[in-house]
């Protein structure tokens, strides 16, 4: 099915406005005068930027560490550094095995979490919303649903103390440090306001949440090496420290640069006025997540970039399921908006896609 085309007009002296193009609908179109009218359409809004924050001021919340996190983390990257090592010693088949589950875990993320159920910027059959979940499972960033909820808190309070991996606390904190101390106050305060009904509606979505930590086991540890290690005899410790684990630190570390490199290093050719970067270093690594000023400035553009295929191995992937009947409505905005938002907000660092 052809994308939604998002079409703003826009104008420096009154607040932003959208107009909603349904192609297939008769010549039918939808006006919408803000931001909120088109989240309306995706059955959410909450992941507009809310520029009415204003942080609480006082002491700063007593900094509490996540001991678990902080072992398991340096276990499991000592776990990686081991399997890049084997890397030499592993069979092809292994490693062209470990590429496919990257692949895969990866779009759990990339085309389900965040532009599935984070942003609405498509419809999903349900065969492909199953696939996607296990794809999620296999990625192991939390269940999609709180996956979801973190990540639309991040855009509605981006850079400030409401935002889960404020990139404003530095590199390493947007990293992964966020995931090694407990949770800023603001962050939890402002995550339970969120209307989160499209997601509790969602069976797939609450039936991975029910059995999460069982689908982990199975999908990001278990099969990734059971099956080189029965199917084609690779060894054990190649198929475990390869597929599975190496496989994973690199997924959650493409995940994250976006949150940390993304947000720090780069051009701002959509709207200089905001901390996300266009940088390709992290668009190639995390397929197609790394135009991120574009997607800061756009949430609701399901490619995430105004360049298609282009290093976004996540939008030709939505574009196949549409082929195949498996998804449907992609929303998208059009060139007119794009250059018309570049030359009003845009660092001048900029080439038209």
């Amino acid at each position: 099915m052809p994308a939604n085309v998002l079409q703003e007009e826009i104008s420096k002296d009154l607040p932003s406005s959208t107009r909603l193009m349904r192609n297939g609908g008769m010549g039918m179109d939808k006006a919408v005068s803000n931001h909120d009218d088109v989240g309306g359409d995706r059955g959410m809004t909450d992941d507009i930027f809310d520029d009415s924050y204003r942080e609480k001021e006082g002491p700063k919340p007593v900094k509490i560490y996540v001991w678990r996190n902080i072992i398991f983390m340096s276990l499991l990257h000592l776990g990686g550094l081991y399997g890049l090592w084997l890397i030499p010693v592993a069979k092809p088949l292994t490693l062209m095995w470990a590429v496919l589950c990257f692949l895969v875990s990866a779009l759990g993320i990339t085309a389900g979490a965040h532009r599935l159920w984070s942003h609405r910027t498509y419809k999903a059959s349900l065969p492909l919303r199953i696939f996607l979940t296990i794809a999620n499972s296999m990625a192991f960033q939390n269940d999609i649903y709180e996956w979801a909820r973190d990540h639309r808190v991040h855009h509605k309070f981006s850079e400030t103390n409401a935002d889960p991996h404020n990139a404003k606390r530095g590199f390493f904190f947007a990293h992964i440090g966020w995931l090694l101390v407990r949770k800023h106050p603001e962050v939890i305060q402002k995550g339970q306001k969120l209307d989160l009904a499209d997601l509790k509606a969602d069976k797939v979505v609450m039936f991975q949440r029910r059995f999460y930590k069982l689908s982990v086991v199975v999908m990001c540890f278990l099969f990734p090496t059971l099956v080189p290690w029965y199917f084609w005899g690779e060894s054990f410790s190649n198929s475990f420290f390869v597929p599975a684990i190496l496989r994973y630190v690199l997924v959650l570390n493409a995940s994250w640069f976006v949150n940390s490199a993304a947000h720090m290093f780069g051009s701002r050719p959509y709207d200089r006025n905001i901390n996300p970067r266009e940088n390709p270093l992290v668009t190639f690594g995390a397929l197609g997540e790394g135009f991120h000023n574009y997607h800061h400035t756009f949430p609701y553009d399901y490619a995430a970039s105004e360049f298609s295929w282009h290093y976004n191995f996540t939008t030709a992937f939505i574009d196949l399921m549409c082929f195949l009947g498996l998804a449907s409505d992609r929303k998208q905005v059009s060139k007119e908006v794009i250059l018309a938002r570049k030359i009003r907000t845009g660092d001048g660092n900029h080439k038209s896609g």
